[in-house]
């Protein structure tokens, strides 16, 4: 484990594995989604799989695993956060974040960090009424809930699961896990902004972003999410769009390195 410090002072851990950068393996910087962490989730995996092509940084994002957290959480600490990866990494990397950690990745391109290219898949986004609406009282429900039924809200309001689904999830090992991290969640939901309830998406957040992005979406996920991120491809100046095969928002670490590694290598 190694740790860096972001400009508030919280201390961000990651792991480092691969090619060094003095032998030309380029950095790569991976951002978690929500209930996740650098030692459990789907990074863990794929860092070992792009670690032959890359330098690979996996972080814990703020308030999960070994990093520190302040007392109150902005979207722009989690930038400053990212912003000390990437001097950490060597003052420039590709990026490639995943669910809430690609709306974490776009606040980042918007901002102007030193990022050279970027992969996002399925940020959360919600532009259209074709499935049960996320409550606008999202982040001060959450925040006002303890961690078990956070999750379950989250789980149920937010990604639309049904209750038994959750219900079963209960009794998984994983659950502990995810309860340590619960109190992150409301982080998340501050990530997606107004883009989560079912309105247009406003093409002006993103404008400022002038590197190549590639939006990723899976072919089986559920058709609100493949037209959000369609609406994302059109919105982000020049970015292009990929739909992987038999896939959803759980996608294999085997199915999305390929187009990680084809999106860094134009």
């Amino acid at each position: 484990m190694n740790t860096t410090v972001s400009k508030d002072g919280t201390t961000i851990a990651y792991d480092q594995r691969g090619s060094s950068i003095s032998a030309g393996g380029p950095a790569l910087v991976l951002v978690d989604g929500a209930l996740c962490s650098r030692a459990q989730g789907p990074m863990p995996e794929l860092a070992e799989l792009l670690a032959d092509r890359f330098t690979v940084y996996n972080y814990d994002r703020r308030g999960r695993g070994d990093s520190g957290d302040a007392g109150e959480y902005a979207v722009e600490r989690e930038i400053e956060d990212l912003a000390a990866i990437i001097e950490a990494a060597g003052g420039s990397a590709y990026v490639y974040g995943t669910s809430s950690g690609a709306a974490l990745v776009l606040h980042a391109l918007a901002a102007g960090l030193p990022i050279e290219k970027a992969v996002v898949f399925e940020a959360p986004f919600v532009v259209d009424s074709s499935r049960k609406q996320i409550p606008r009282t999202w982040v001060a429900d959450l925040q006002a809930l303890e961690a078990g039924p956070a999750i379950k809200y989250f789980m149920t309001k937010g990604i639309g699961l049904p209750g038994f689904v959750v219900s079963m999830m209960t009794l998984m090992p994983a659950w502990r896990q995810m309860k340590a991290v619960a109190h992150t969640l409301p982080y998340d939901a501050q990530l997606l902004g107004g883009n989560c309830f079912g309105d247009p998406l406003d093409g002006t957040q993103w404008a400022a972003i002038d590197v190549p992005v590639q939006v990723v979406s899976g072919a089986k996920s559920p058709a609100w999410m493949k037209t959000s991120m369609r609406a994302l491809a059109a919105a982000v100046p020049g970015a292009g769009h990929t739909e992987v095969p038999g896939q959803n928002h759980m996608i294999k670490a085997a199915a999305i390195t390929p187009v990680i590694t084809a999106a860094f290598d134009r």
